[in-house]
């Protein structure tokens, strides 16, 4: 019996996926741990390898199929003693039978006068189908293109006259004949229409056809940014608490590191500094790490900070795991290389899922100061704006300019009470504003 291949469940709430690519055929022989295909999560684009060893003897649901269900077979794998091409000619789907009549029309049928049957065709000696397609394995196929022999001529010797590999091998090369070029239908010189997507009725409510415009279907990963996002609105009620922070003690002490750090190749950013202040900040105040579970309050004791990244179409948080105890040099190292495999869609499910609290900088972008939506089930959220100089009340009580960035802290309230969130964003802009408390 041939073995299912079914499509894997990537991570623990995975219910469907994208069967983005192929990277196998039917006919090729594949081993255990082989890379069969990659699969698009809501999140990642994750590669899927073969468990068992055979050959590819039909593949059921082609590359670029979106909302597979976690379980449906996709592929089906001949074993060691078993044929590829008749495992693929006798898994086609069987067709749906005929309804049985009722008997009011069973009645009528039976007044009417029965022609006579029509004679059987005399089986055709040929190895191709009734639309005219050569009966051949895969296999048999890529063969004869590669040696050139024309495999509409050959008698096959598989179950049915299938065209096998052996016939091909048997054959003369260079045989091949230059195929006639199909007729053209007078309305197939028209230029195609550009293809439509199927909208749903609400979509065409909201559609105004004054205005020129396009639809198009929302990926996997947008799907789940706005479930969980107007979940976590519906759902937590959020509180938010803003405070400025000068920044310049951490930037001279970040270039210092980075003097120091050169010649090891590790450069240290902002966002790596800030990320570890938060780290440091959430174990001061674990009140604040915090999940809220309806019935019972999970208190974590170790900050997992998720760093949100903006990847095409969507938005993925990567998890700088104790980010409480590492130095501010394996921070900078664990997200350079996160961040750049979350661009490239290849982090694991437990790389981006979980987590204790999370930060977003979009400083960088110049952004002053904005509030950010908690990333659920977290509790804590820090939303980082542009530093950027403004006037300061210095320590000696005259004015002057400081590089100043202000932070809000989105709280679940159901979890974190106000002063709670006042002490983690007082304990963040101590380490910030005194950096070498993040190293001592």
């Amino acid at each position: 019996m041939p073995i299912e291949i079914k499509m894997p469940a990537l991570s623990p709430t995975m219910e469907e996926g994208k069967l983005a690519k192929w990277l196998v055929k039917e006919g090729d022989a594949v081993s255990s741990g082989d890379i069969m295909a990659e699969i698009e999560t809501d999140k990642a684009t994750m590669e899927f390898e073969a468990v068992d060893e055979g050959t590819i003897g039909k593949i059921t649901v082609s590359e670029g199929t979106e909302g597979v269900k976690v379980g449906t077979v996709i592929a089906l794998l001949a074993g060691e003693d078993e044929d590829a091409s008749v495992v693929a000619e006798t898994s086609a789907p069987e067709k749906p039978k005929a309804e049985a009549p009722k008997p009011e029309k069973a009645a009528e049928e039976s007044k009417a006068p029965k022609s006579a049957p029509a004679p059987a065709p005399a089986a055709p000696q040929t190895t191709s189908s009734k639309e005219g397609r050569v009966i051949a394995s895969p296999l048999a196929k890529r063969l004869a293109a590669a040696k050139g022999v024309d495999i509409e001529g050959l008698t096959g010797s598989g179950p049915g006259g299938r065209i096998v590999k052996a016939d091909v091998e048997a054959a003369q090369p260079g045989t091949a004949k230059p195929k006639a070029a199909a007729p053209v239908a007078a309305n197939d010189a028209a230029p195609a229409k550009p293809a439509t997507v199927e909208m749903a009725d609400e979509t065409r409510a909201l559609l105004d056809d004054r205005i020129p415009h396009t639809v198009e279907k929302l990926s996997g990963m947008r799907k789940t940014i706005a479930r969980r996002l107007t979940q976590s609105m519906q759902e937590a009620p959020h509180i938010y608490l803003t405070v400025d922070v000068r920044l310049d003690k951490l930037m001279s002490m970040r270039a210092e590191l980075n003097a120091a750090l050169a010649k090891q190749g590790v450069k240290v950013s902002v966002n790596d500094m800030l990320i570890k202040a938060l780290g440091k900040a959430l174990i001061d105040v674990p009140d604040c790490n915090v999940t809220f579970a309806g019935n019972e309050l999970i208190r974590y004791e170790r900050a997992d900070v998720s760093v949100a990244v903006s990847i095409p179409n969507g938005l993925i948080t990567p998890i700088v795991q104790d980010a409480n105890g590492k130095s501010l040099s394996q921070i900078a190292n664990a997200t350079k290389d996160l961040g750049k495999r979350a661009k490239e869609g290849k982090l694991k499910p437990e790389e981006y899922q979980g987590g204790t609290a999370s930060i977003s900088n979009m400083g960088m972008m110049g952004i002053k100061q904005f509030t950010a939506v908690i990333n659920p089930p977290q509790s804590t959220i820090l939303a980082i704006g542009a530093g950027e100089k403004r006037p300061w009340v210095m320590p000696d009580g005259s004015l002057g300019v400081a590089t100043v960035m202000s932070a809000t802290g989105s709280f679940d309230h159901r979890a974190v009470d106000g002063a709670d969130g006042a002490r983690l964003m007082a304990a963040f802009k101590e380490y910030v504003e005194s950096p070498l408390g993040m190293v001592a």
